[in-house]
């Protein structure tokens, strides 16, 4: 490919280098762009991608060169080259420019519709040649369509300049069929990082310029289709979809598998199977006109606010969904198809059944995979002014008329693009905007445009333009009261279904509290789900920070690692909080009944559990001893059944824990999961296992500067364990800090609680260990401490009492408060570190972490690992991997026991180096692994942007006493 360009034709703009850069701030959207339409690949006609290696010069403004680049003849052969679709910031290593990451700081000062004057522009050049079966250029024209750029664009082809557009996460096309010719094309195309379209997309993410999205030709033969709308309704009570297919262009509609053969236009009514999340019944048609095939892809269902609910063919539904902004940690917004389909696959595989698109339509190929695989999705316009709702500021956008054109623009090109989707089920006008005029606009001319959707907003809490009454972040006390018709609010708010449009902050480790969110969606019909916040890190791959986050590019304003806040990890690994939240909202629940059966319910909305087989085992001290299959009668969307579970084995111990559990499996090979993936589980216990315990039948014995009793040895001065057998073991004290997570240091909505700052203006993170006394009993070392903060008149009195049979090492500790605790602790255990340790077996729960308030998803069982795999890598290193339950574990020789269950941990740094790390490369590994036997643990909740624990999750300071028993294996 050449990039120098031929011929005579001169660009029809401005060359003096200030002139002709005006668009940038005008608040219009834009200008010769074609009017919105509906997204589709047509089978016949043919197309051309224009992605891939493009010249590229970078500008530090926006008029810092001419336009000449974009006039035939132009020399571009020592331009660099970046690859769309792309960021710049993100190619070139640096040389062009950084990422900036706000939440909803602007990064420029702030003075509607101006920009900085600093304001990097990147001019793209790509030369093309059209393939040799290229239609002839003249039948019919073609179209030059970009489906996503930021912030502002202006286009030319051939030298001819064909307009400029704003609206970042949005289609614009431009006809170019008299503009064409088969050799040498080349399309230049300016790129400015801020416009006044800036003002509108403050939306809690990387600041990333480029062309991040396809660009393509598109041949439009004559009598082609420009824009169809399918109109595809269902009857619930009836069985019978109603479908029609409008059309600019006069054709017929077929539809084989329904024997459907009409004209466009013409309403059809035949029995259908409907399209639901559950069961996304697809069905292929084609438009045909006199010059295109255009495939259609149906899916029979009606949406309705319906008896004061969101209903779906008939059924209120229960949204389960995640906030999902696109991203890459490699390519930033510019995702292929398989990064979009394994996003699909994983929530389906999560149980996941809805999307909400924060804050902008995605990729248009994401929702052909929610059509597909069946998820219901709320489609949100590419439209956020946070900055001017959190600082109150002046000129709001979407209340200052100037820029209602830009807004309505927005809307229509969201709702023409995807309207076509049978996934949609809801349109979003945009998101933390304030309220205004522009978006009651918005709002009038969607639900004019398009009567099968509803509309919302979470902004409008009135619900003057919106179809529900949304919220975000709301605390579980608060849902319940709206829940229960107790909120208050105008009438229609009253009359509303409720939804959590964002709730539970997925940012770091978390969110906790899930569980009890999804009971009272379960229990009340007007609280119809929520999404949970958000469902990716937007960490970006850094060759010596691992991800970086805010502030990692030297910007001048950020907003650290908040942007850190996903069910997955930022390589799409799934965290801890995804496992959890795939079972609070499992489909189906399985219920112990205390008498040898278990009740099996049907939590989905539209499905029974066809594509279900229920399975049984039965689990002696964490271990399968018998199997088998679970006979469960066909049971429709809400229905329960008593089934009997088989008798036990005949020969388990008679002190063994024992417990069943039922798994419900794919029964076989779906779209979205192998056969035998597990759906949904539930355990019930049968037997308790026995308290361990340690009959004292040895004393202490002090020689030379130790004191051994049992297996056990220890200082003499300090009665500091030293050794349990073989076993050398260092610093075993009583431990309450923990690495801050990203919730402790968030401020909880409506407390103004901030539990790190209590914890580290307390001195939790320095307590200091007095030694009161080391007694030598009978049959007993006692060792007195009192663990406190400097300059604090309150303290733990702590008492250590070491028993032994001889053989085993039992550690009971009773922990006093002293003074007045006003403050909770952050954990309540011991720590102590081993010399080696590498693999880890643990009976409790597992296989991942939990904590008090995100434990649904343990499961009590023998588990094993590596000291390394037991630790979650989230971005900004925090408190993480604890095991929840645990009866015993064993790791470097060294097996323990607790009574009661404990919370265990291991790693290879002390938490005074987690706490202090801010990527995950400042962890070195040490020689000493250091173990944490917790008996209580402070909750998660997930007030990095939401509620703190509620109260039962809160570990307060009281008088406690647990106890360990210690043996030296091996």
């Amino acid at each position: 490919m050449s990039f120098r360009t031929t011929g005579s034709t001169s660009t029809n703009s401005s060359t003096d280098g200030t002139a002709g850069v005006a668009y940038v701030e005008d608040v219009s959207p834009g200008s010769g762009a074609l009017a919105p339409r509906a997204w589709y690949a047509s089978s016949t006609a043919r197309c051309l991608s224009l992605n891939g290696s493009w010249r590229f010069r970078l500008s530090p403004t926006a008029d810092a060169e001419d336009d000449s680049f974009a006039a035939e003849g132009y020399d571009a052969g020592d331009w660099a080259e970046v690859t769309v679709p792309g960021h710049w910031v993100l190619q070139g290593e640096g040389a062009f420019g950084s990422p900036i990451y706000t939440n909803h700081l602007y990064p420029f000062p702030v003075d509607p519709p101006r920009v900085p004057t600093e304001n990097p522009t990147g001019d793209h050049l790509r030369v093309f040649d059209l393939p040799a079966d290229w239609p002839a250029l003249s039948d019919g024209g073609a179209v030059l369509r970009f489906d996503g750029v930021e912030s502002c664009a202006r286009v030319w082809l051939n030298g001819t300049e064909l307009g400029e557009f704003k609206g970042s996460r949005l289609a614009h096309e431009f006809a170019v069929g008299d503009l064409l010719r088969t050799e040498d094309n080349v399309l230049a195309v300016r790129v400015h990082q801020w416009s006044a379209g800036s003002y509108l997309e403050d939306q809690d993410q990387w600041w990333l310029p480029g062309i991040f999205r396809d660009v393509t030709l598109l041949h439009r033969p004559a009598g082609a289709v420009r824009d169809h709308f399918v109109h595809a309704s269902y009857d619930h009570l009836t069985g019978e979809g109603t479908l029609r297919v409008d059309s600019d262009v006069a054709g017929r509609v077929t539809v084989p598998a329904l024997d459907i053969d009409v004209a466009t236009g013409e309403t059809v009514t035949v029995p259908v199977a409907p399209w639901t999340a559950e069961t996304p019944r697809l069905y292929d048609g084609v438009l045909a006109t006199e010059g295109e095939r255009v495939p259609l892809r149906i899916g029979f269902r009606t949406v309705e606010l319906a008896d004061g609910l969101i209903k779906v063919n008939g059924r209120p539904v229960l949204f389960k969904g995640v906030n999902r902004h696109e991203w890459h940690p490699r390519r930033g917004r510019a995702l292929d198809l398989e990064t979009m389909r394994e996003d699909v696959l994983l929530m389906k595989r999560h149980n996941v059944n809805a999307v909400r698109t924060s804050h902008y339509p995605p990729h248009p190929a994401f929702l052909d995979l929610c059509d597909t695989y069946g998820l219901w999705v709320i489609d949100e316009c590419d439209l956020e002014t946070h900055g001017f709702v959190e600082q109150d500021w002046r000129d709001n956008p979407v209340d200052d008329d100037r820029w209602t054109p830009a807004l309505l623009d927005r809307a229509a090109r969201m709702v023409e693009r995807d309207k076509n989707h049978p996934s949609v089920v809801i349109w979003s006008l945009g998101n933390e905007a304030g309220t205004g005029r522009g978006l009651t606009a918005m709002a009038e001319w969607i639900h004019a445009r398009d009567t099968s959707r509803l509309v919302h907003y979470e902004g409008d809490w009135n619900c003057r333009d919106t179809d529900m009454y949304s919220r975000m972040y709301a605390s579980h006390e608060e849902v319940d009261r709206i829940g229960r018709a107790l909120d208050g609010g105008t009438g229609r708010r009253r009359s509303l279904p409720f939804l959590l449009c964002e709730y539970a902050h997925a940012m770091g480790n978390g969110p906790g509290g899930l569980a009890d969110y999804q009971r009272i969606f379960e229990a009340h019909d007007r609280v119809q789900g929520g999404f949970v916040w958000e469902w990716i890190d937007h960490g970006i791959e850094h060759p010596t920070l691992g991800h970086a986050y805010g502030g990692d590019f030297g910007e001048e304003l950020h907003d650290g690692n908040f942007v850190c806040d996903g069910l997955l990890l930022p390589d799409r690994t799934p965290s801890p909080g995804l496992t959890e939240f795939k079972k609070v909202i499992e489909p189906v629940a399985v219920e112990g009944c205390g008498d040898g059966t278990v009740r099996v319910t049907n939590k989905q909305d539209f499905a029974g559990l066809e594509e279900l087989a229920f399975t049984w085992s039965f689990e002696a001290d964490g271990e399968t001893v018998a199997a088998g299959s679970l006979p469960v009668p066909a049971l429709a969307a809400g229905e329960s059944a008593q089934v009997k579970l088989p008798q036990p084995p005949p020969d388990v111990p008679a002190d063994a824990e024992t417990a069943w559990t039922v798994r419900a499996v794919l029964s076989g090979d779906t779209a979205w999961a192998a056969a035998g993936h597990v759906v949904a589980w539930g355990r019930v216990p049968v037997a308790a296992r026995p308290a361990p315990s340690v009959a004292a039948t040895v004393g202490p014995v002090a020689e030379g500067g130790l004191i051994t009793l049992g297996p056990a040895a220890f200082d003499a001065r300090t009665g500091a364990l030293r050794a349990v057998g073989h076993v050398a073991v260092t610093g075993l004290r009583l431990d309450v800090w923990r690495a801050v997570t990203d919730n402790d240091d968030g401020t909880a909505w409506g407390s103004g609680v901030r539990y790190s700052t209590l914890w580290r203006e307390l001195g939790l993170h320095r307590m200091r260990h007095r030694l009161d006394a080391v007694e030598l009993g009978d049959d007993a070392l006692t060792v007195r401490t009192r663990v406190a903060p400097a300059a604090r008149d309150l303290g733990l009195s702590t008492v250590y009492t070491w028993r032994s049979d001889g053989d085993r090492l039992q550690l009971t500790v009773s922990v006093t408060p002293e003074g007045d605790w006003t403050v909770p602790l952050p954990r309540l255990g011991v720590r102590f570190g081993l010399a080696e340790a590498d693999a880890v077996t643990w009976f409790g729960g597992g296989p991942g972490e939990a904590y008090p308030d995100s434990r649904t998803a343990s499961t009590v069982g023998r588990w094993q690992s590596t000291v390394d795999r037991m630790q979650t890598p989230y971005v900004r290193p925090q408190e993480n991997g604890a095991r929840a339950d645990v009866r015993w574990a064993e790791l470097g020789g060294l097996r323990v026991e607790g009574d009661p269950e404990f919370w265990f941990t291991a790693r290879r740094w002390t938490t005074e180096q987690l706490d202090a790390a801010r990527h995950r490369t400042d962890l070195t590994p040490g020689d000493t692994v250091w173990v944490n036997l917790d008996h209580g643990q402070h909750g998660l909740g997930s007030q990095s942007c939401g509620p703190g624990p509620l109260p039962q999750y809160v570990l307060r300071a009281a008088p406690s006493t647990f106890s360990f028993v210690f043996t030296a294996t091996g």
